[in-house]
């Protein structure tokens, strides 16, 4: 399949540029490289009255399942505002970000995951499109067996290891090998596309 240069128009060539040891989108006609990188994912733990907000997915992949608001950052946002923006696309959610609680580099999916503590500003919310329903959860009451991605659970695991010390509360780095010892859930059995 040819992939067209976005600098000139003309069909590039899949290579390795020289000095470089992966192969990319090359363009004979202008010289450009198109880089592809990683996509960055923003989120957040939406807390209220000691309860966690989550939603229920009304898309693919993972339809039906809860997750935390997250999604794709955009071009031209911070990364606390497009955490701002996913919750409230996703749940009609008015947040004020506390702090950065995990980043996971998530290699086979190509994904950088930010994701944020963040306070609910207003009660009042209520399924965005890509939301089946959005409900509060008290800690005990975590739909664990549902949840849409194994992110998800390390993000609720480490907000509890926060709440329980809050000394905690700093920027970890999760490797999903760290991870690959405990219980696989239905989530990470069944997941079959990209997150997000």
């Amino acid at each position: 399949m040819a992939v067209h240069c976005r600098s000139c128009g003309a069909c590039t060539v899949r290579e390795v540029p020289k000095d470089d040891d992966r192969e990319r989108d090359v363009c004979h006609g202008c010289g450009e490289i198109h880089y592809v990188n990683p996509k960055i994912v923003v989120g957040s733990v939406v807390h209220y009255d000691n309860r966690l907000l989550l939603c229920r997915r009304s898309i693919e992949p993972r339809t039906g399942f809860w997750t935390i608001p997250a999604g794709y950052m955009e071009n031209g946002e911070t990364a606390p505002e497009g955490a701002v923006r996913e919750a409230w696309e996703e749940a009609r959610a008015r947040i004020e970000t506390d702090a950065l609680i995990a980043v996971y580099s998530i290699a086979r999916l190509d994904q950088v995951q930010l994701l944020y503590r963040a306070t609910l500003l207003d009660a009042r919310v209520e399924a965005g499109p890509e939301s089946l329903e959005v409900a509060f959860f008290e800690w005990d009451g975590i739909p664990w067996d549902e949840l849409a991605f194994p992110t998800v659970r390390w993000v609720l695991e480490r907000s509890i290891e926060i709440r329980a010390d809050p000394g905690k509360a700093v920027i970890t780095v999760g490797n999903p090998a760290h991870f690959a010892c405990r219980e696989r859930s239905s989530a990470a059995r069944a997941e079959g596309g990209r997150e997000r």
